[in-house]
């Protein structure tokens, strides 16, 4: 085995170990503050009961409020977005959703941490109101990406005021589709795929928007 090969292994091992890490503090921490509430959990109970140092718990997370709400939502590779912002598709509803979720699929998620969380984020104002303004920056970031879009296919601010709004219903309605997904997702099958329920939004998503009922003849509008 090359010296190459050798050393993507131990990457690609190194990755593994970490992520499994973290989804172990992350489990630890949810469950504490499922039992105890969140204001009555400290760091030190979340290292006692996943058994690792505080300066671990702080190399994988900034403070309490990180573990529970997770890491930073994953941004689309710079490859994924310039094709995105260079497509002279139509559908941009579509285009926007194949792009997003090519990060989501990057590591397929854990149904039973998945639910805890959202369960503990929606019952504690603080965590909810720390989520609200994550995804408000985010949205922000993606309104600029679709706006970039449409700057290439020859649509500017200054002549189109509404590029604004339309590019933040891109976001909603995907953002709609993804809660659609994370419902199905959660109450599917042990196992269930996150890529085929992804895939087959996608093109239910394209159907609905490039495809017209056919009128009947003699009808004329």
């Amino acid at each position: 085995m090359s010296e190459r090969a050798e050393a993507n292994m131990d990457g690609g091992l190194r990755e593994r170990k970490r992520a499994a890490t973290q989804e172990h503090i992350e489990r630890a921490a949810i469950s504490l503050a499922l039992e105890h509430g969140f204001e009555n959990v400290t760091v030190d109970m979340i290292c006692a009961a996943s058994a690792v140092s505080q300066r671990t718990f702080f190399n994988y997370f900034g403070s309490k409020e990180g573990v529970i709400v997770g890491g930073a939502p994953l941004m689309p590779s710079d490859e994924h977005i310039d094709a995105f912002t260079r497509s002279t598709g139509s559908n941009v509803l579509a285009d926007f959703l194949t792009m997003i979720t090519s990060s989501l699929l990057e590591r397929e998620p854990d149904a039973a941490l998945f639910k805890a969380r959202r369960e503990l984020i929606m019952r504690t104002p603080e965590l909810l109101a720390r989520e609200t303004a994550r995804m408000g920056e985010s949205e922000d970031q993606f309104v600029a990406i679709i706006i970039t879009r449409y700057g290439l296919q020859g649509r500017h601010r200054a002549d189109h005021p509404e590029l604004e709004d339309e590019a933040r219903m891109v976001v909603a309605l995907a953002t709609g589709v993804l809660h659609y997904v994370r419902r199905r997702w959660v109450s599917a099958r042990p196992g269930a795929s996150t890529r085929d329920l992804l895939s087959s939004s996608i093109e239910l998503i394209q159907r609905i928007t490039n495809d017209h009922p056919r009128q009947p003849k003699g009808t004329a509008y």
